[in-house]
């Protein structure tokens, strides 16, 4: 198994961008991206895809519950209820993978997302390291952390 290259990883840097830049009309900023070190960062709620084909690993978008809460506004979802608020990191973490999916085509398999409450009990699944990107986006922190290596 290998890394994934600079230019790999920056596929899923843009695709959080694009996202919400096309969902709210504002960016979210990329605060830093790094090789964690121990427990991999993590929020309030999490939505994890699982990936394989020629790759194998995961991706998960992890956010707190202010910054759900405000993203299901933007969405003009009224109610802010706990289904709705795993529903939408799901549908973060989905529309994150189906971004990086349309860059490495059909090499690249995605799970249905799995949207997790507190903390996200997720490990590294092979010898390569977890690479996380923090965000900021409306005053809030999110992080997607990719752990991809191809086979």
């Amino acid at each position: 198994m290998s890394h994934l290259s600079e230019t790999e990883l920056k596929v899923f840097i843009d695709a959080v961008s694009h996202y919400f830049a096309q969902l709210t009309r504002e960016p979210a900023l990329i605060r830093s991206s790094y090789l964690p070190q121990a427990e991999l960062p993590h929020f309030d709620y999490t939505g994890l895809i699982t990936l394989s084909g020629h790759f194998r690993g995961f991706v998960y978008f992890s956010a707190p519950r202010r910054l759900m809460r405000e993203l299901l506004v933007q969405m003009h979802e009224p109610d802010v209820c706990e289904q709705n608020l795993l529903d939408a990191v799901g549908e973060v973490a989905n529309t994150i993978s189906g971004n990086a999916r349309r860059h490495f085509g059909g090499a690249l398999d995605i799970s249905v997302p799995i949207a997790i409450k507190g903390a996200a009990q997720v490990q590294s699944a092979g010898p390569t390291r977890p690479f996380a990107i923090l965000l900021s986006w409306e005053r809030h922190e999110a992080v997607v952390v990719v752990d991809l290596a191809t086979v």
